[in-house]
């Protein structure tokens, strides 16, 4: 046998060897991820018997009528160890839940949106104490409402101005102050403005409206959760000279194989949108919105791109852009971020304020810092935000450890799926 011949046994050989280690080390049971890499939970320190308690426990919302359907997907050390697709898509029509389905992720948004702005502060677009009125000049020289002296008996409010201008810092982390219509002083006027949107605006007439709103408070001076990610959208589009939707996908989408995350469902994908759900007084799902042309997610014009909860994704997608965040901001050989702007971006921005969450601060998602008061078992340091459709993700540094449940059903707040995905995740760690 020639040397050449021998060398390219040898190589086959070898090649052979990686191959079947591979398939040793790839559970049999997780669907095709397309190129996203899966382990037996073994091989990254958990239990396979113990995270198909994960499964028993959302098949029990389906069961009781709760939800439609779930897709959960679980990570470790960069490796899906858990991807499942149970329930309904859509329960009228009887199609079920696929593994690549697309859900309208809302807030869930906000980290990507965040992650945007980011980029450019790393090509030197601006600094986070910089004041946002040099971008978007509606917002310069703001007023505070502040309730009326008593004796005075008029008019809801009085204004004085703000105390100091709105930062991007302040936009990033909640605290500038902005009507919303949650609470605050400014929330009937913000209903008001908010009734005023109609088809062909664009998230920038909206912010133009929202600036003629006084603050409900001097900015920095607390956190309320509101509108600030729309701010952070539009930023991205004045400062790049693009629409939110050309930059996101551009940037981030694209670079990172998010093949099914979009403001607007195209035609072809359309058969992969999840219906709405809503509970009835017996706790049981109504339908709220069919996946049908008359969703918003379809509608015409398609201009109002919301950095603050306009997206609709996978499972999939939207883990492969939190192992880019965990990775330190790269992922795969394409690096988005830097490691310290990934690191700055997770750190506690508001200190002691109080936000809705016990145990948190805020930085540009949710930051645990305190593991008794936040009652999960996630680590110190690890960050989650949710969607207003019953979403959530979290992402454990400590641990390398990604969790995210996609469902559709709003409001969500009497299930307890979110914190039963963190615990049958935490409960499957054996190392």
């Amino acid at each position: 046998m020639t040397t050449l011949a021998t060398k390219w046994l040898a190589w086959v050989g070898v090649f052979l060897v990686a191959v079947t280690v591979g398939l040793a080390n790839a559970p049999a049971d997780l669907p095709d991820m397309d190129g996203v890499p899966t382990a037996e939970a073994e091989t990254v320190g958990m239990s396979s018997e113990r995270l198909e308690r994960l499964d028993r426990v959302m098949q029990g919302y389906i069961d009781r009528n709760e939800v439609a359907g779930v897709v959960t997907l679980v990570a470790r050390h960069g490796k899906v160890v858990h991807f499942s697709a149970l329930g309904k898509r859509d329960a009228e029509s009887g199609a079920p839940m696929p593994h690549d389905a697309i859900f309208r992720i809302a807030s869930m948004t906000k980290p990507i949106t965040s992650t945007a702005l980011m980029m450019l502060y790393e090509e030197g677009h601006f600094q986070l104490r910089d004041p946002i009125s040099k971008w978007l000049p509606e917002f310069a020289d703001m007023q505070v409402a502040l309730p009326p002296p008593t004796q005075e008996r008029t008019g809801r409010y009085k204004t004085i101005p703000a105390a100091r201008p709105i930062t991007v810092q302040h936009i990033l982390t909640h605290t500038a102050g902005l009507a919303n219509s949650y609470r605050g002083l400014m929330q009937p006027e913000f209903q008001e403005m908010s009734a005023q949107t109609k088809p062909g605006d664009t998230v920038g007439d909206m912010l133009k409206r929202l600036a003629t709103l006084p603050l409900n408070f001097h900015p920095g001076d607390a956190w309320e959760y509101g509108r600030g990610t729309d701010v952070v959208g539009r930023l991205v589009e004045v400062m790049s000279g693009q629409t939110l939707d050309e930059f996101l996908r551009a940037r981030i989408f694209e670079p990172l194989d998010m093949t099914d995350t979009h403001f607007y469902v195209p035609e072809s994908k359309r058969g992969r949108f999840t219906a709405l759900y809503h509970p009835n007084a017996d706790g049981k799902i109504e339908l709220t919105e069919a996946p049908t042309a008359a969703s918003r997610f379809f509608a015409e014009p398609q201009v109002y791109f919301s950095g603050a909860g306009g997206l609709a994704s996978t499972a999939r997608d939207y883990f492969r852009f939190h192992q880019m965040m965990l990775n330190g901001g790269e992922l795969e050989g394409t690096r988005i971020l830097s490691r310290k702007t990934v690191e700055l971006m997770i750190a506690n921005h508001t200190g002691d304020k109080g936000i809705w969450l016990a145990g948190p601060g805020y930085g540009f998602d949710a930051i645990v810092t305190d593991l008794g008061p936040s009652g999960t078992p996630r680590s110190e340091g690890s960050y989650y935000w949710g969607g207003a459709y019953g979403t959530i993700f979290w992402v454990d540094p400590s641990e390398e450890l990604i969790g995210i449940l996609m469902t559709q059903i709003r409001p969500y707040t009497h299930l307890n799926t979110r914190a039963d995905l963190a615990t049958m995740t935490y409960q499957a760690i054996i190392d």
